[in-house]
């Protein structure tokens, strides 16, 4: 055999190994469906957003002279529109957080154990505490102060 033979016949069994290897790791139909479909709803969403950015463009240029001719109008009413709106919308979430108080205050004081209630119920405990720490004190610098009192009256009395 030649060494042209030999050539060949690798060259035969490189390319059978690399039919096969091409075979093996082809993809399946549902995975070529998967990537048409996916490239098709790419073309179309790209294409809707292209109109719309194409229709966004022509309002603005048909609608620009408009706007420009009642701006002394409309820029008024933007802001009085943007203030009422947000004092509406301010308003509204103060509402729906005062009702949310009220909620968990009623559900509170009729046991219901709210979430947050253990919280509320360690603080109302320190407090207690505290405060009857501090009558305790008050009533110690009252009796001090009345025994200092009574002593600078017994030696004035007495001189």
């Amino acid at each position: 055999m030649s060494s042209m033979d030999q050539k060949r016949d690798q060259l035969k069994g490189r390319a059978h190994q690399l039919y096969y290897q091409a075979q093996q790791n082809a993809p399946n139909s549902r995975q070529v469906l998967g990537l048409v479909t996916l490239l098709l709803a790419g073309g179309l969403l790209l294409l809707l957003g292209g109109l719309a950015l194409t229709g966004t463009t022509i309002t603005a240029l048909l609608a620009t002279p408009v706007l420009i001719f009642f701006s002394p109008i409309l820029i008024p009413l933007a802001v009085v529109a943007f203030f009422t709106i947000g004092g509406l919308l301010g308003a509204g979430t103060f509402g729906v957080a005062v009702l949310s108080v009220i909620s968990w205050a009623y559900n509170y004081y009729k046991g219901r154990h709210p979430y947050g209630a253990d919280q509320v119920d360690d603080v109302r405990q320190r407090l207690s505490e505290t405060a009857s720490q501090i009558k305790e004190k008050a009533r110690g610098y009252g009796s001090e102060a009345k025994e200092y009192v009574q002593s600078k009256t017994d030696t004035s009395v007495a001189a």
